[in-house]
């Protein structure tokens, strides 16, 4: 098994070697041993390194990553989660999409103001583009 350098699983994960060091204070990576001063890891660290990557993409915290990565690194995803947070995302997207829809139409409208418009008017009376307090 060829071990790679701190700096190269850097380099090929795009992480920072600080992170590196991170992840494995917290148990999320570890390293198998040392050549010198500098850490080494196993390619198996990579692909560690992807999932942490998607599950912060997706919103997880670290802990929760922890969580689903099993005792030997390898991933144990909890489905129920993993649907729930998809769902989430979901929402969210929908949200998004009607934000982008009301600020094209808000600098597209041809209205001389926003307040004449009556479709800025539906957007603000459905609550679209209030803020959420």
């Amino acid at each position: 098994m060829k071990l790679l350098d701190i700096g190269e699983v850097a380099e090929r994960s795009g992480a920072a070697a600080s992170a590196l060091r991170y992840y494995e204070e917290i148990g999320l990576i570890s390293s198998a041993g040392r050549k010198g001063l500098r850490r080494q890891f196993g390619p198996e660290t990579l692909l560690q390194l992807s999932l942490i990557t998607l599950g912060k993409a997706a919103g997880f915290s670290l802990q929760e990553i922890a969580g689903m990565l099993g005792k030997d690194g390898r991933p144990d995803l909890p489905r129920d989660q993993l649907h729930a947070r998809a769902d989430e995302l979901e929402a969210q997207i929908r949200e998004l999409s009607a934000l982008k829809d009301a600020l094209r139409h808000m600098a597209e409208c041809p209205a001389p103001s926003h307040l004449e418009c009556p479709k800025f008017q539906k957007l603000l009376q459905a609550g679209s583009l209030t803020a959420k307090v």
